[in-house]
């Protein structure tokens, strides 16, 4: 343009893309990024070369050669609110950073202004997935600070519900594993077996999830009238469509091509981390909780613990399978043997009193009202109980100073500890196989920001 006047060119300021960026304020995330003064030992750690280097780095590559791309906390094949900030030369992964806090449900502050018998209704949130190992781990610890022991029935209770959920949640990973590789059909097999699942569920507690059915002293109700009709025709349906699982998959040239030799994890890189449950004994490592630390009885019965070889996609997706097996085992010894009796302890210090005797006696509705407001003292102490869930070690630490309510609870979501090895598993690798790695992994993200 020209000025009419002066007859001189008139100057106008744009901003093109590409040439300098604007000013902009930094933020507190910020401090969360990679950042290039980083020391040493945290390179080594987001390069996945603490425990072995398995791949040929290029350490000659310069800046200019490589950029960093944000996946998530939004992209649905996160699994959940995950945020990655990937390192990339080309299409190779060179650095991986995992960044969690978006969920940040605060649960376990929340533990400490509940009763003690109020506390399932909150964990049982966190895994929503494994919503009844949840319950058990906490109960497990209610009840070892009370000094009390369940009946045989309700432990045969819990190890039926426990094992009947680990199916339902490795479906929930089959089935999203298989979809974010590109087997969409697996999607919608996985979710339709769990519902079969899940109906037997809403029989027992009443909801489909989050059920609060594992309580301290036992369990919420007695199983339903023809509930062994329902766990037969279960175990008799779900392997038929476990086998068709392995028809589409097990040799599939794409899925094979897709997952084998993708996101190794070595036996070594695997312990060093805290990995547990199937990413732990896909690569070889004979750890179990039920086996190491049995929990409610469920040593009684016999079962198997698969393991894999190369700590890959692969071995993950197979280890998975074949514990499903293994659970549907369990779960038909317990439904030949279940013990007779009660399903919650005899303890008016603990478990209310039946529903029918409220409407009949004062002094049992006082004694329910008293129990579900006030809640019930525990003795002081701490204590640390595990059991194994579907993703792994989930820990419960409770600690006790005599009052209705925990002074504080920690849960150990075998999630957090696994999301350490995303680093390692996708060092050096193929950003078409970042997808892959991370649903191999099965991550709740409930389980992680608690």
């Amino acid at each position: 343009m020209t000025d009419e006047k002066t007859k001189t060119p008139e100057t106008i300021d744009i901003w093109v893309a590409g040439t300098e960026e604007p000013q902009f304020s930094p933020t507190d995330e910020g401090a969360q990024e990679i950042g290039l003064d980083e020391s040493e030992s945290r390179l080594d750690e987001q390069f996945g070369r603490v425990v072995s280097d398995d791949y040929v780095f290029d350490e000659d590559a310069t800046d200019d050669e490589r950029m960093i791309v944000n996946m998530g906390p939004q992209h649905p094949s996160t699994h959940g609110v995950l945020r990655l900030q990937i390192e990339l030369e080309g299409e190779i992964i060179r650095r991986t950073k995992p960044i969690i806090g978006y969920l940040h449900t605060g649960m376990e502050k929340t533990a400490e202004v509940l009763t003690f018998g109020q506390g399932t209704t909150n964990v049982t949130r966190m895994d929503y997935l494994s919503p009844l190992h949840e319950e058990l781990a906490y109960s497990l610890a209610v009840e070892r600070l009370l000094d009390v022991e369940v009946p045989e029935r309700a432990s045969a209770i819990r190890v039926l519900m426990t094992e009947l959920n680990r199916v339902a949640s490795h479906l929930v990973a089959l089935a999203t594993n298989g979809m974010d590789v590109g087997a969409l059909s697996m999607m919608v097999y996985g979710f339709r077996e769990r519902e079969s699942i899940l109906s037997f569920f809403e029989k027992t507690t009443g909801l489909r999830m989050n059920h609060n059915y594992i309580r301290p002293g036992g369990v919420a109700a007695d199983l339903p009238p023809g509930w062994k009709d329902d766990v037969a025709g279960l175990l008799e349906t779900l392997p038929v469509k476990f086998e068709q699982y392995d028809d589409l998959l097990k040799e599939n040239p794409v899925w094979t091509s897709r997952t084998r030799g993708v996101g190794i994890i070595t036996a070594e890189e695997a312990t060093a981390y805290g990995i547990t449950g199937p990413a732990l004994r896909a690569s070889g490592v004979d750890w179990d909780i039920r086996k190491a630390m049995p929990y409610s009885g469920i040593d009684r019965y016999e079962f198997d613990v698969p393991l894999g070889e190369n700590g890959d996609v692969y071995d993950r997706y197979r280890v998975r399978v074949l514990e499903m097996y293994e659970s549907l085992k369990i779960v038909e010894q317990v439904m030949d043997s279940m013990p007779k009796g009660d399903y919650r302890i005899d303890d008016r210090k603990v478990t209310p009193p039946p529903r029918a005797r409220i409407d009949e006696s004062m002094e049992a509705l006082i004694h329910h009202f008293k129990l579900f407001t006030e809640g019930f003292k525990v003795p002081a102490g701490e204590t640390y109980v595990a059991v194994e869930s579907p993703r792994g070690e989930l820990g419960c630490y409770l600690v006790s100073d005599g009052n209705a309510r925990p002074y504080r609870m920690h849960m150990r979501g075998p999630s957090f500890a696994n999301l350490q090895g995303l680093p390692i598993a996708m060092a050096d690798s193929l950003m078409a196989d970042t997808i892959a790695t991370i649903a191999s992994m099965d991550p709740v993200m409930g389980d992680v920001d608690r």
